[in-house]
């Protein structure tokens, strides 16, 4: 491995989101994490210890350190995504907190959308639900390759470790179905704090890692020059002034991959071919550049880029297409429906489009297919065939979470009407990875 692949191996931040059923303890679990990790603020703990006495409780409710909606804490759950930020010595973390409700499964997508892992929470006395599978089936959807079974609750069924291994082998199949590929499951109580933090001494026959600890220690590196390198043109730089007057220059962000002077690259949609003859990032020049930077990149040709364009290696781009085949989650109140007129949002580029099919609709509970529904509705997760009216340089998400997504939204407001993931919906759909590139590219 190279010098700066070493360097981009290791990172010290973790996105990670948390979802369950109603009352199964998400926001408990997530207050416990912040309060036993000393991350909350001395006003923030009165302002929960002054709501908890109010509601008549004797300790503060962990719960109300993420529920900040006013319709969360008189109704006991969470409706919103609350995103938190925490560290510790060892890592920092972006915490989304996700909802439980069905009809808000979206806002379970958009959490979960750019996190390296997922934490599903189970009730110990309810066991594996239908909420629980669908949980896990959006986030296998969403390419999440770490997904963790905390079984909550294990004080209310006197932590019996019959009862965590059943709940443990019947989720992990489930789960290894859908091609996550790795599982660990944590026996926790979050009211009480067992393996949330600190080791529990009521589960002496668990001898694996609390929550904390496995979401320190587990790997969420990626070899981000070995990805398929991608940089979306945000910007056209051309100052032509006195001291600079033939600069022009494409800024962006980097999506994935690596890029370096002198390399061979292609500008999709035209296809047009160049070199690069130069790097600028932070104001000075640089001999190579890797995602997430943002660079602004010189070409050795002066050819027609512009904001939308997508540079990519000449022997590594991404096919060119008009027909998008994807699965979808509608977030949208209004429907989707067959022939509906949209734009298409893929990284720097909208598009007009129309939907041309939607073939069918996921019944996430048994991930039945139901054919031909005409329409989706808010919080379905669906097949659909978009046509758009130009050309896009789209990966597969399986291959890339950056450039194998989407939005489709609605040309008369701006309203996001759904999210897309290019390709196959499920890992257990495609050809298995080999075993040096078992994690997805993000």
């Amino acid at each position: 491995m190279s010098t700066i692949s070493t360097e981009l191996s290791t990172t010290t931040q973790l996105r990670f989101a948390t979802a369950g059923s109603v009352d199964d303890g998400k926001s408990t679990l997530v207050g416990r994490l912040l309060h036993d990790s000393k991350s909350v603020l001395t006003d923030q703990l009165e302002a929960v210890e002054h709501a908890s006495r109010s509601r008549g409780q004797q300790t503060p409710d962990l719960a109300l350190l993420t529920d900040g909606l006013r319709a969360e804490r008189e109704q006991g759950i969470t409706i919103d995504v609350a995103y938190r930020y925490f560290a510790t010595p060892r890592r920092r973390f972006i915490l989304a907190d996700t909802p439980g409700h069905v009809q808000y499964t979206r806002n379970m997508v958009t959490g979960a959308s750019t996190a390296e892992l997922a934490v599903v929470l189970v009730d110990a006395r309810n066991g594996v639900v239908e909420q629980t599978r669908r949980h896990a089936a959006v986030a296998a959807l969403l390419r999440v390759p770490h997904l963790v079974l905390a079984v909550n609750k294990m004080d209310l069924v006197d932590y019996a470790e019959p009862v965590f291994a059943a709940i443990a082998e019947e989720f992990t199949a489930y789960a290894a179905s859908l091609g996550v590929p790795e599982i660990s499951a944590i026996p926790i109580s979050a009211l009480a704090g067992d393996n949330v933090v600190e080791p529990s001494a009521h589960m002496d026959w668990y001898g694996g890692p609390t929550v904390l600890e496995h979401l320190e220690t587990v790997p969420v590196s990626h070899d981000l020059t070995g990805c398929h390198a991608r940089f979306p043109v945000q910007y056209v730089i051309r100052p032509q002034t006195a001291e600079h007057p033939d600069y022009r220059g494409y800024a962006g962000q980097i999506a994935a991959g690596a890029f370096r002077v002198g390399e061979a690259v292609t500008v999709l949609p035209s296809g047009r071919t160049s070199t690069i003859a130069g790097i600028d990032a932070l104001g000075e020049s640089v001999d190579i550049a890797w995602a997430p930077q943002s660079v602004t990149v010189r070409l050795a040709d002066d050819i027609d880029v512009s904001r939308g364009d997508l540079i990519a290696p000449a022997d590594d781009a991404p096919a060119v297409t008009q027909d998008v085949e994807a699965t979808v989650c509608h977030v949208a109140d209004q429907p989707l429906v067959v022939g509906q007129r949209v734009l298409l949002k893929h990284t720097t580029r909208t598009v007009k489009a129309i939907v041309k099919d939607i073939p069918s609709r996921l019944t996430l509970d048994d991930l039945s297919q139901h054919p031909a529904p005409g329409q989706l509705v808010a919080n379905d997760i669906g097949r659909i065939v978009v046509r758009t009216a130009e050309p896009l340089a789209l990966d597969a998400y399986a291959d890339s979470r950056r450039t194998g997504s989407f939005l489709l939204i609605d040309p008369a407001d701006g309203t996001t009407l759904t999210a897309g993931m290019a390709g196959a919906s499920f890992a257990a759909e495609t050809e298995a990875p080999a075993a040096d590139d078992a994690e997805w590219d993000f």
